[in-house]
């Protein structure tokens, strides 16, 4: 058998990856290699720091410990990256995820610092869409007779059965009879791309988080009005919401929330009290429809909508009421696992991964005539460039297309026969608004939204955070984080007589500290410290089987 020059080249490479991994393992230093990197061993791409850190005694301000890490292995300190992102790093996700779990079961069962009583108080869990910007094709299975969702094997319906060959405005027929598999790539792709509309998608998903922010307050408004005329106090309820984004097939975001209703004291503001009798979770549907109906606004003009993008959500509203501790459509387990999934994700349901974007960079991600992902991404870096000359009304400049730009003449302007028809400088090279000054402001304003599309370009226009959630509905991710700080100090200190605590004299840590690479030094590294980690997790799992079979 002969392999290829390609294939030859991976083997070799593995075969020197393998003899460095063995040269380290062989190296005196080695365990304490192993040991120092234990923190950051299960990481992708750990961070480096260099430096020195300091622990001086608070009380008495006296130096008690001090190091250096020049003279630690690599001379570099080893830290997670701590990125939230499956794809990025499968470890520090799954941290991510668990944290994520905690602080959402914590909101509707207590525990963690939350009142326990919390679980009696109404909840609903209510998930908001994105309006269509065209026919896509969909994967639907409308009856479920599996045990488990997650390894659905059911028989979906046709994608678009009509009894009529419906034909659109440019000869496509807009039907398809194919039950597509969960792994098809043509999922969530357009029926026809000429119907679509990529500018308000990604237009959408750059303001989806202001229309949120408007939902959330007029379900809040509704709630003190319902109280207010069932003779409530409307001071005296306050409502904890948690949110997660995911991102679907078609690259547009959509929103899963739990809403909780609580009561509140002005002499206690940061407690979490029952609410008062009189409004349950069937109110907090209907203030969620209510809110929905009446929510919406008006994009600020830009030069390719000058009257502006409607933004509202879709037609498909789902509010379920959350059960804690008991059978249900909707349970306090199946919530918080459900958004804990979700908040490590972001763009890889739509086939897109990539870092920002830059100048340099887009033209291998975005192409106008490519596929779904690749208009979106064109659409983000169209709308969020200032491609507007300043030669004043009739500027004669470019287009507003990215690849007309890129492939045009300085001024004066001559149309191009190799892009796409300009969807702007349509009347030969004459700008059709009245005042280029205008439009320029519409799109070099550091305050105009449209400079955050080309930023969040990467993500299709969504600049949000996957995750979030109100002070008041639980726990937050950095009390979970020095939980484990002090529970490692405390497996370090050993075991204490009577079960005790070990103490912890009151310090100051002062670390002078800089950032001097990311990633491990070598691909050897990598996979030692992986194998590391991965024995860990091995020892662990077994461990909490051992213990599982003995409880029982």
């Amino acid at each position: 058998m002969t392999l290829e020059p390609a294939a030859l080249a991976t083997l070799a490479r593995s075969t020197e990856i393998r003899h460095q991994a063995i040269a380290r393992a062989a190296r005196p230093d080695y365990p304490a290699w192993v040991s120092h990197v234990r923190a950051a061993s299960g990481c992708a791409r750990p961070v480096r720091l260099a430096g020195t850190m300091s622990t001086v005694e608070a009380a008495t301000g006296r130096l008690l410990s001090s190091a250096d890490t020049a003279h630690m292995p690599d001379g570099v300190i080893y830290k997670a990256c701590g990125n939230r992102r499956e794809s990025a790093c499968p470890s520090c996700s799954r941290t991510y995820k668990r944290d994520a779990y905690q602080v959402v079961r914590a909101g509707l069962v207590g525990g963690k610092g939350v009142p326990e009583y919390v679980a009696e108080h109404p909840a609903v869990f209510p998930t908001f869409t994105a309006p269509s910007f065209g026919e896509v094709h969909t994967r639907v299975v409308r009856r479920h007779t599996c045990d488990k969702r997650a390894k659905c094997d059911c028989r979906p319906d046709p994608c678009h059965a009509r009894r009529d060959i419906s034909v659109c405005a440019h000869g496509r027929r807009l039907v398809c009879f194919a039950r597509h598999e969960p792994t098809d790539r043509v999922l969530g792709t357009p029926m026809c791309v000429d119907c679509y509309d990529p500018d308000a998608q990604v237009v959408w998903n750059l303001q989806s988080t202001e229309l949120w922010r408007r939902t959330s307050e007029a379900i809040r408004k509704y709630v003190r009005r319902l109280a207010d005329r069932r003779g409530i106090d409307p001071k005296s309820v306050r409502l904890a919401i948690g949110k997660a984004a995911e991102m679907q097939r078609r690259g547009v975001i959509h929103f899963h929330a739990i809403i909780r209703l609580d009561g509140t004291d002005p002499d206690f503001p940061g407690e979490i009290l029952p609410p008062p009798a009189g409004i349950d979770a069937h109110d907090l549907v209907a203030a969620v429809e209510h809110a929905v109906r009446v929510t919406g606004f008006t994009t600020p003009p830009h030069p390719v909508k000058p009257d502006g993008w409607r933004m509202t959500w879709g037609e498909q509203l789902r509010t379920k009421v959350i059960t804690v501790a008991a059978d249900g459509d909707v349970t306090d387990g199946m919530v918080a696992a459900y958004l804990a999934k979700y908040a490590t994700k972001a763009t890889e349901v739509t086939g897109h991964t990539s870092a920002r974007l830059t100048d340099t960079t887009v033209h291998v991600y975005a192409d106008p005539d490519g596929s779904h992902t690749e208009r979106l991404i064109d659409a983000c870096w169209t709308l969020g460039g200032p491609r507007w000359p300043v030669q004043g009304p009739t500027c004669g400049g470019p287009c507003l297309h990215r690849s007309c730009t890129a492939i045009l003449q300085p001024p004066p302007w001559r149309p191009t026969l190799s892009g796409p028809i300009c969807r702007t400088n349509q009347a030969k090279g004459v700008c059709p608004h009245s005042s280029c000054a205008a439009v320029r402001v519409a799109t070099t304003d550091p305050g105009a939204p449209w400079r955050r599309l080309r930023r969040w370009a990467h993500m299709l226009g969504f600049g949000g955070h996957f995750f979030t959630k109100s002070r008041t509905y639980s726990i937050t991710f950095a009390v979970l984080r020095q939980n484990r700080i002090v529970h490692r100090r405390t497996e370090t200190a050993g075991p204490q007589p009577d079960g005790q605590t070990p103490e912890q004299p009151t310090v100051l840590v002062v670390n002078f500290l800089q950032f001097v690479g990311a990633g491990w030094l070598s691909p050897a590294d990598a996979m030692l410290a992986n194998t590391s980690a991965a024995m860990a997790r091995e020892h662990q799992q077994k461990a909490r089987e051992y213990l599982t079979s003995i409880a029982a």
